[in-house]
């Protein structure tokens, strides 16, 4: 991750920083994102301004001028704080890839730009559906920085490596036809279906926009760990390479089945056409890895053309689900066209579904390099 150490000249030139102190009490009263919430904001003595261009990760404190889409900031604990025109908050820099929402961008500078996710993400906003509105506006007021001038990444307080595990859980990965297709409904019907058995349950978020609506799901279900790739020093994986992407999975799955779970459920974001998320279904450790997978899809027909492409992936598909579930006529769609269970909410939950028994109960780790996420 490319850094920015501080140059001392006054006044700034052109790809020079201008600090200026930044009080603890500043820092406290911001408004502090859920994309921030790994980083200790104590380290922030300083605020860089001038000609800088963020980087992804970076936490930037910035002005709210106009209230747009987003009315509210997630904050680490999960509460959603009302937002005022005037309010400084504290977000990260990062690209979104939301089909429902925005498409945006890392910026060049320091110039206004766009709250493009309730999890705090500044960026420069391209496109947007046409159910929303224009994206909240911010004015950036300055990079984070510590007491050496070096700005604050999220990249520097990523999970460390975790330790080899000793036995692989099972791994049920979750992936549907596109964004809002039940995908976190159904992990999170997973993790309490498995906690009805007695297992102790994993669960992460591999890929995504960094927001903590999956994470809190997943804990009420029951999840006695919950990480997502934030814990992992990004804020969205959207715009990474294939083997960054790849290390991210790995990296979080080591995490949890490092710590004796007995099954582990992880959540794949968007839809199978979405760059991260194609690249990572061919990923030989991602399939080596997953168990099973739980197909979530808004229709019979979207479920049938996302089954049949994963299974030429090689991968095993154990059910379906999701929103299409919500009706009773478009179960009985699915279950004339699929040749797996279609699977609701209630059933997912009782931890007795059909198939269950088949996978391949908890064993022995597969050895697998930790990954050292430089291409992150």
């Amino acid at each position: 991750m490319p850094r920015f150490a501080l140059q001392q000249t006054s006044p700034s030139l052109p790809g020079q920083a201008q600090p200026s102190p930044l009080p603890a009490r500043r820092v406290a009263a911001a408004k502090a994102a859920y994309s921030t919430r790994r980083v200790d904001l104590e380290c922030a003595t300083q605020l860089l301004g001038g000609c800088i261009a963020p980087q992804a990760g970076d936490l930037v404190l910035a002005r709210v001028l106009k209230i747009g889409q987003h009315q509210r900031i997630e904050q680490p604990t999960g509460r959603r704080a009302a937002l005022y025109e005037g309010d400084e908050v504290i977000v990260c820099y990062a690209t979104r890839y939301a089909p429902d929402q925005f498409e945006a961008y890392v910026p060049e500078d320091l110039g206004p730009c766009d709250l493009v996710a309730a999890g705090g993400v500044a960026a420069n906003c391209v496109s947007r559906h046409n159910s929303m509105k224009s994206p909240t506006r911010l004015q950036p007021l300055g990079l984070l920085a510590d007491a050496n001038g070096v700005h604050l990444n999220l990249w520097d307080w990523r999970l460390a490596p975790a330790p080899s595990p000793l036995r692989r859980p099972l791994t049920i990965a979750v992936l549907g036809t596109m964004m809002n297709a039940g995908k976190t409904t159904c992990a999170a019907d997973l993790v309490h279906g498995f906690r009805q058995r007695g297992w102790r349950v994993g669960a992460a978020k591999v890929t995504g926009t960094g927001a903590g609506g999956d994470r809190w799901a997943n804990i009420d279900a029951g999840a006695e760990r919950v990480i997502d790739f934030t814990d992992a020093g990004v804020a969205s994986t959207f715009g990474l390479k294939p083997q960054a992407v790849e290390d991210i999975f790995i990296h979080l799955n080591n995490h949890l089945a490092s710590t004796g779970l007995d099954a582990v459920v992880l959540e794949v974001a968007d839809g199978l056409s979405q760059r991260e998320t194609a690249t990572l279904l061919c990923s030989e450790k991602f399939q080596n890895l997953c168990d099973g997978i739980l197909f979530a899809a808004g229709d019979a027909y979207g479920a049938l053309g996302g089954v049949r492409f994963l299974q030429q992936q090689g991968l095993n598909v154990v059910a379906a689900g999701g929103k299409l579930t919500a009706s009773a006529l478009s179960v009985l769609e699915a279950q004339q066209l699929l040749e797996i269970p279609v699977l609701d909410s209630r059933q997912l939950r009782s931890g007795t579904w059909p198939g269950l028994e088949a996978l391949q109960t908890p064993g022995p780790a597969q050895t697998l390099e930790t990954p050292n996420l430089l291409n992150a």
